[in-house]
């Protein structure tokens, strides 16, 4: 009886592990092998036909390419951003408390409700920005006062890529700032006296003693990124056509007309997923110790 004592503290978090991950991981699985129609109604077994049709759709391969684009820029940027403010904040400096509690707001404020201010912000009527582009007399420079910046995809993109970093960069500078706080100050003392600049100091120690906390917060966010649905959603809807969509937009788009070819989506997203994040931790060598 005493071998089964740690199951009854393990065993509630594999209940929970059981039902709110892996069974529905099953049944996406499962619903990607059957003839659903708009309603939910399960028509009988179809196969492979679900996946058939996903890529024989025109767009699939621009979409997914589109949506690897969207997880790399969104995390480089957001990752390098956040780099530089958390050894900002590190500082000692006037008010720096302040400046770290402002920092926090974009990411304690709704998503979706950050996402419908920069849509409104960017009406080519009535947006903020566009009154701004006016008296700077930017306005013939970026389309005229009609240019829709949500409206083109060369234009829509970068918006929706700084809407995301944006949003994303407070919790992976607080993040890296939990990793600076860990870094000894003896470590910099010696470095000192060996010699070092500020750059060789950042190169050399911080950045490889950060690591842990750096694969942590990269790794958090590429499955955020990869899985963001309120900003692309309230902003565009994935339009023009799906020239701003990816495969989560795509995977919610065919949900309206056949729910086994969008739960043939999501296995080939959580598919993506998994990829992305191997190939992360090989490239950043996360188990390897800093030498």
């Amino acid at each position: 009886m005493r071998a089964l004592e740690p199951l009854a503290w393990v065993g509630p978090a594999i209940v929970l592990i059981a039902v709110v991950v892996i069974w529905p991981v099953i049944e996406m699985v499962r619903s990607s092998f059957l003839e659903i129609s708009r309603f939910g109604v399960v028509r009988g077994w179809a196969g492979f036909a679900n996946y058939d049709e996903l890529f024989a759709e025109k767009d699939f391969a621009d979409i997914m390419v589109r949506s690897v684009i969207w997880v790399v820029a969104v995390v480089v940027l957001t990752v390098v951003i956040s780099l530089a403010l958390a050894q900002l904040f590190n500082q000692r400096f006037p008010l720096r408390k302040v400046a770290r509690w402002a920092l926090i707001a974009p990411w304690a404020a709704s998503v979706l409700m950050t996402a419908i201010i920069f849509k409104w912000m960017l009406d080519p009527e009535v947006g903020v920005i566009n009154q701004i582009r006016l008296k700077l007399g930017l306005i013939d420079a970026m389309g005229g006062a009609a240019a829709d910046q949500l409206g083109n995809a060369s234009t829509a993109m970068p918006w929706l890529v700084f809407v995301a970093v944006f949003v994303s960069v407070p919790f992976t500078t607080y993040a890296l700032l939990a990793g600076l706080a860990t870094i000894p100050g003896d470590v910099y003392e010696a470095a000192r006296m060996d010699g070092a600049g500020r750059f060789r100091t950042y190169w050399s120690i911080t950045l490889p003693l950060l690591r842990p906390a750096l694969t942590v917060a990269a790794l958090i966010n590429i499955m955020n990124v990869f899985n963001s649905f309120p900003i692309i959603w309230a902003m565009t809807h994935g339009q023009p056509g799906y020239s701003t969509a990816t495969s989560t937009i795509f995977m919610y788009i065919l949900k309206g007309s056949d729910i086994g070819e969008s739960a043939a989506m999501s296995v080939i997203n959580f598919g993506m997923v998994i990829v992305l994040t191997v190939i992360f931790l090989r490239v950043s060598r996360w188990n390897k110790e800093v030498a």
